[in-house]
């Protein structure tokens, strides 16, 4: 009888291969050429605002946020945000947003990104970025950018390209 009981927690060193396995099996391939991989591919995610779903030892599901920058303001980006075949439609990936989303807020994280599905991501908080003022390193469908405000007005005058905050100006 499978056990199918989920405890959530920080993500650690310990948990990257499973995370990767979930990735690929998630995303593909394709997943290199996407615009939020370039810019992760700048520089480490926080650890501690990322998080792993698990089923015992095994990881489950798990979501990342990396440190960036729009222009001259400092952000968050979320993904990727995964779960394996198997346990989905159980409320695991809402949950995994739920805990890196308070995180975030928790460590005075002020906006928050992501290129997503917007009726997937809006009772999280995000919302269709308006007009053009924030550019991504590589195409993306402008309905699909999309950011949660921590803080009221977070997203009021930003503008600029987008960048992993290790990767400076």
């Amino acid at each position: 009888m499978l056990n199918h009981v989920v405890t959530y927690a920080p993500e650690e060193p310990v948990h990257d291969a499973a995370i990767e396995d979930i990735n690929k099996e998630a995303f593909g391939p394709g997943r290199f050429t996407r615009a939020a991989y370039r810019i992760r591919e700048g520089g480490p995610h926080e650890r501690g605002l990322s998080f792993v779903a698990l089923n015992g030892d095994h990881v489950v599901g798990s979501v990342r946020l990396t440190p960036i920058l729009i222009g001259a303001t400092q952000a968050m980006l979320l993904g990727p945000l995964a779960v394996r075949p198997a346990w989905k439609k159980q409320g695991i990936g809402a949950a995994l947003m739920r805990a890196s989303m308070e995180a975030a807020r928790l460590a005075g994280h002020r906006l928050v990104l992501l290129v997503g599905d917007e009726p997937y991501y809006a009772p999280f908080g995000f919302r269709i970025i308006p007009g053009h003022q924030i550019e991504m390193p590589a195409p993306v469908d402008p309905t699909r950018l999309l950011g949660c405000e921590l803080e009221p007005r977070a997203l009021q005058g930003v503008e600029g390209k987008v960048r992993h905050a290790a990767t400076g100006g």
